[in-house]
This record gives C-alpha cells, structure tokens and sequence, in this order.
C-alpha cells in the first residue's frame, strides 16, 4: 500500500489504505454525464484522465491514481468519497518541490478550493469514480448503482457549426470563435477570470484586468509561469494562437 500512496499523489491515498471513505459525505444519485462536462472544463487543464481525453500535467494522473485500488478490490464508493473529499479541502499550499519543465524545483502546484460545490462536486466526484483507471485495472469496475447518467448536455461554447466554420490559418472572428473553443475545453476558466467566457477562476491572473497582449499570452500558454503550467504539448501552435487571439481581443471588453 504504500506504493499505491507513491503513485497516487493524493493525501487522500491513506484512506483508501484504511478501506474507508471521507465519512460517507458523498452518496446518493449523480449526474456522471454532467460530471464529465465539468471535469473538462475545471479540472482537465491539470489532471489526465483518459476518459475524459484531458492530459493536464499539474496534478494527479488520476488514472494512473486509481488504477492500483481498482485492482485490489476497493469500491466504487470509497474512491468516489476519496475524489469528494479531494475537492471538498482541497489543498491550496501543500508542502514540498516537483520537478519544472527545465529540471529546477519548483514549489507544489495546489488545488484552488470551490472549482465545483454541492451537486456539482457531487456530479464529478461520481464520474471520476466511474471511470478513472477502469481500463489500466483491466476495466474492472465495483459499484455503480450510485450514479444516474444523464444525456449529455450541449457543449457550452461553440456549436457545431461554428466550430465547422473556423479556420486554423485565418483571423479575424474565425480565429477568434477557434480560441474560445479552445479556452474552454483547455480549462482555462478553471484559473482565469474572463468575463466573454463567462470565467470566474482566482487561481490566476484576472484576463479582464490584466488585458494581456496576443504575444504575452502565447508566451504564457506555451511556456507556462508557475502556478500556470506550459500547454506545449498539450495544444498544438495553431491552437495555442487562436486562444491568444481571443484572450487579447475579448480581455477587458
């Protein structure tokens, strides 16, 4: 067990240890599918789950997390507690040094407090349980009469024919709709205060106030400044060009 705790990363590691959950604070009926929407747009900018097709480096691979309590039999139940109780308190300042992207310590990324509340957290605790690690632990899974999928709801950026209609090489308002994809689905309101995006984050700096030129973004977005990590592998150029597009023309507006 306490390689488990190495690879998790999570101080929540000791419950599962213990066979035990954070006091049965989440139970009941949940929306996965909700969940899932907002995992995307809160929590995949630092954590990967396969799942969910997000690679954040910041955070806990959570597949990677649950993959070795899955195989030992713990429940559905107690890792959806274990994920509650990780975004209930979460830990902003936690102790310690990681690696950064040029080998220099650097001090731990924390986990802003309130990404999601009440049902909301509820909603993503219960998708997260549903599914990380499911298919490293050889898609064994335990309980799942917790949860109650849903349809899933509309994305809330571009439609569909507006993302049909954008261009990677053009500008103006394409390039502009392209990035506003992109700022959602990269979970960059999860940090950032941008009023266009309907963003209310405080983990970083506020866009609307700050009103960064389209160069100083595309320098953040790639090489990241702590707490911000760099989205160089994680975005392609032409991406990481339409998001500075946007933030630049909509910041302040």
């Amino acid at each position: 067990m306490r390689a488990l705790a190495a690879a998790s990363g999570l101080a929540a590691a000791a419950l599962l240890a213990a066979g035990c959950g954070t006091g049965g604070i989440s139970k009941g009926k949940a929306d996965t599918a909700h969940g899932k929407q907002l995992f995307q747009e809160r929590c995949g900018s630092c954590h990967t789950l396969a799942d969910a097709g997000t690679q954040g480096k910041i955070g806990p691979n959570l597949d990677d997390a649950f993959s070795g309590p899955r195989r030992e039999g713990f429940k559905e139940s107690t890792i959806r507690n274990v994920v509650h109780g990780q975004v209930k308190y979460a830990i902003e300042n936690p102790a310690g040094f990681v690696k950064g992207p040029n080998g220099g310590d650097l001090p731990a990324p924390g986990m802003p407090r309130d990404l999601v509340t009440g049902d909301d957290a509820q909603d993503v605790a219960a998708y997260v349980a549903s599914v990380a690690g499911v298919s490293a632990a050889g898609g064994a899974t335990t309980t799942t009469a917790t949860t109650n999928p849903a349809p899933a709801p509309t994305p809330p950026t571009t439609t569909q024919t507006e993302t049909a209609s954008t261009t990677t090489s053009g500008g103006g308002s394409d390039l502009v709709a392209q990035g506003k994809d992109v700022f959602a689905k990269s979970g960059c309101a999860s940090c950032h205060t941008l009023n266009d995006a309907g963003a209310t984050g405080t983990v970083g700096p506020n866009l609307d106030e700050t009103t960064p030129s389209k160069d100083l973004v595309v320098e953040r977005v790639t090489n990241g400044k702590p707490p911000m990590p760099s989205f160089k592998g994680q975005l392609t150029g032409e991406e990481i060009q339409a998001v500075a597009e946007y933030v630049s023309t909509v910041a302040g507006k």
